[in-house]
């Protein structure tokens, strides 16, 4: 979340709250397990409650619910998602529970501060086709054609996060069982089967090209993907490079690595898993996440549609 006020200068010591803050979140690494993006995102969220605190003269100490409806008068005037403000609620929740046992609060004044509906908008998925084009597109490249198809090719086979499939190290992959051993959101470790497929394009990648990534950099690394001066890659490298190769393919609409983990629910469910093992092979930690897939596949529905209904 971004705020008007500006950045504070190299020179100036953090206040008081500022240092509560950056405690909080060292918190949130050393005994929740919390992701390094969920520490980014909470972290700006309480720095915009940290400004609108100082525009209404408080401070964390004094701390009241009236403030934190302040806050959130302010976040609805700058237009944030409903989801973003929610999240907002969540990590300042966490925060307040936390100034508690920190003897800064000496109750919650945060637990009567209700959370905005939030839509549950329908993932976007592509069909197999266009799927086919943009595993196509990255393919064809001359240069990274072996790593980067591998990589498209476990999201869609395997639907894992682009933060997990930047973090697989070379020995995650097992090629006997045909399965990927995937660490998730907050550190949860979980075992994904993966289509032959997919695992045929990394066997292909780790023989071909990865050898000669690795040798353009002095430091060693057991990441399985990396990069062209052989650094491991990150989140962000998933996101430009799907972007890339759907502007290659021609595809339509907003396509990112969180597409093709949709694709493979998807796929799973229309072919008939049950939804319980998809969550696992997700790592969603409670199932109503994964519900919202079985919504998506239109034909099925209009089949049941047309056997059941009377007038269908």
């Amino acid at each position: 979340m971004t705020t008007s006020t500006p950045p504070a200068s190299p020179s100036s010591s953090p206040s008081p709250d500022q240092r509560l803050v950056t405690e909080f979140l060292d918190y949130l690494q050393v005994e929740c397990g919390l992701s390094a993006n969920t520490r980014l995102a909470y972290g700006r969220d309480l720095r915009g409650l940290l400004a609108s605190l100082a525009e209404q003269g408080a401070a964390l100490a004094s701390l009241q619910p009236t403030h934190l409806e302040g806050y959130l008068r302010w976040a609805r005037k700058s237009r944030l998602a409903a989801s973003s403000v929610a999240r907002s609620i969540a990590a300042i929740r966490m925060f307040c529970r936390w100034l508690v046992l920190q003897r800064v609060l000496d109750r919650d004044v945060s637990q009567h501060v209700d959370s905005p509906r939030k839509w549950h908008r329908l993932p976007t998925v592509l069909d197999d086709a266009s799927v086919r084009l943009l595993l196509d597109a990255a393919r064809s490249n001359p240069r990274l054609g072996p790593r980067d198809y591998a990589m498209l090719a476990l999201l869609y086979a395997a639907g894992v996060r682009a933060s997990e499939l930047t973090g697989l190290d070379v020995n995650d992959v097992n090629f006997s069982l045909g399965i990927l051993r995937v660490l998730g959101k907050g550190s949860k470790e979980r075992i994904v089967p993966a289509a032959q497929e997919s695992l045929d394009a990394v066997n292909h990648y780790l023989a071909a090209l990865r050898p000669a990534l690795a040798a353009r950099s002095a430091q060693h690394t057991d990441r399985l993907f990396l990069s062209v001066r052989g650094k491991p890659l990150c989140r962000a490298d998933v996101y430009d490079l799907v972007r890339k190769y759907v502007r290659q393919a021609a595809l339509r609409g907003h396509v990112s690595p969180h597409t093709l983990r949709h694709c493979f629910a998807t796929q799973m469910l229309t072919h008939g898993a049950d939804l319980r093992s998809v969550q696992e092979m997700l790592g969603h930690a409670d199932i109503s996440t994964t519900q919202i897939y079985t919504h998506v596949d239109s034909s099925r529905l209009k089949a049941i549609h047309k056997k059941f209904h009377p007038r269908a």
